[in-house]
């Protein structure tokens, strides 16, 4: 297999090849340039260095892009089947979401902030789903009740009613942030998209399909000849809100995370890149442990890496990786082995002790 075509290489080292994504056409059913708002150049360099300049600062989404290893197929035939990075590239050329189906604690999460570490795409957005969550939440937030307070308290002085500038009311959530027009795309996690209500997955179909939402407090403002309005990004910037309208020009590179614990629409399905995360094999949680313990103690826990293994087999995959990490940093604190690897190598049931 060629791996020339590949944006994304799954080695967590940055690299500038997103520049040649962007110089390749998207297909013609997946364009999104002919928006009534592009990102002028300029102000998206300027836009791009306020966020690389957020994303070293995030330590912690550093070291969580940098501790993914792609995970192994385990199968005599596993040159054709597709692979964890042959699905991110897929969706990268598709301008499609990806739809990352695995146990708990099998790496879905940390690929989404090894595509922004590798891709050098800004800081991660991240918008965790529950089953209280709706799609309103995920793009924007209008604060009503702090508006209501500015006009009160600006009743009897003129010059103090900027309450009518609603913009400042109005904060973009991590989807309505990964949106915005841009010619470079931002990297959104939607992680556990099966704990949402039935209802979630439909109304992100034309989000995904059109790739615009809009505000309609700002639509209104608009329409009375306050086209421009400035709000607030997920990262704490300034941006620009035209016409009440949201398109965004480079489609963002959406990772959705879920456990297997529901079925989706098919309407839901079609708009993905789907892949199921394999469960780790032995050399990738080597790497793992390395990654995150040093090439020393990862040598001198490898027996315990196999027993970890071991279980995992008879369990089908029901352990999760934090588990063995877990374990291992508490025996670097002289626990007893026994002990501690029955108490944390416990299977991801609805009890999960004694199991």
């Amino acid at each position: 297999m060629s791996q020339n075509w590949q944006i994304f290489q799954g080695n967590t080292e940055p690299h500038d090849g997103i520049d040649r994504l962007l110089e390749i056409e998207a297909p013609k059913w997946r364009r999104f340039a002919n928006s009534t708002v592009s990102a002028d150049s300029e102000s998206d360099a300027e836009y791009w260095q306020k966020l690389q300049e957020i994303a070293q600062t995030r330590s912690r989404d550093i070291e969580r892009g940098q501790s993914f290893q792609v995970p192994q197929i385990d199968s005599e035939q596993s040159d054709n089947l597709p692979t964890v990075v042959d699905a991110v590239n897929a969706a990268l050329y598709l301008r499609r979401p990806l739809l990352i189906t695995g146990k708990p604690g099998s790496g879905k999460t940390t690929l989404a902030y090894a595509i922004a570490r590798e891709l050098k795409l800004g800081p991660m957005l991240v918008w965790s789903v529950t089953a209280r969550s709706n799609l309103q939440q995920g793009l924007y937030q209008y604060d009503a009740i702090a508006r209501l307070q500015d006009a009160q308290l600006s009743q009897n002085d003129e010059s103090e009613q900027n309450y009518r500038n609603i913009g400042q009311y109005i904060r973009l959530g991590p989807i309505g942030t990964a949106f915005l027009p841009s010619q470079r795309p931002r990297v959104l996690l939607i992680d556990e998209v099966d704990k949402s209500d039935i209802n979630l997955p439909n109304d992100l179909l034309n989000l995904l399909e059109e790739g615009r939402y809009e505000i309609p407090e700002l639509r209104r403002l608009a329409k009375r000849g306050e086209a421009k309005q400035q709000v607030e990004s997920e990262d704490g910037l300034d941006v620009e809100i035209e016409g009440g309208q949201v398109q965004c020009q480079a489609f963002p590179v959406v990772v959705m995370t879920s456990n297997g614990e529901r079925e989706f629409p098919s309407a839901f399905l079609r708009r993905c890149v789907r892949m199921q995360m394999p469960t780790p094999e032995k050399a990738a949680l080597a790497s793992i442990v390395k990654a995150h313990l040093g090439d020393e103690l990862a040598a001198k826990f490898d027996s315990v890496i196999d027993i970890f293994v071991n279980r995992n087999e008879e369990k089908e995959g029901n352990l999760a990786t934090d588990q063995l990490l877990n374990t291992l940093y508490l025996l670097t604190q002289n626990a007893d082995e026994k002990a501690i690897e029955e108490l944390l190598f416990s299977e991801l049931n609805s009890l999960g002790i004694g199991q």
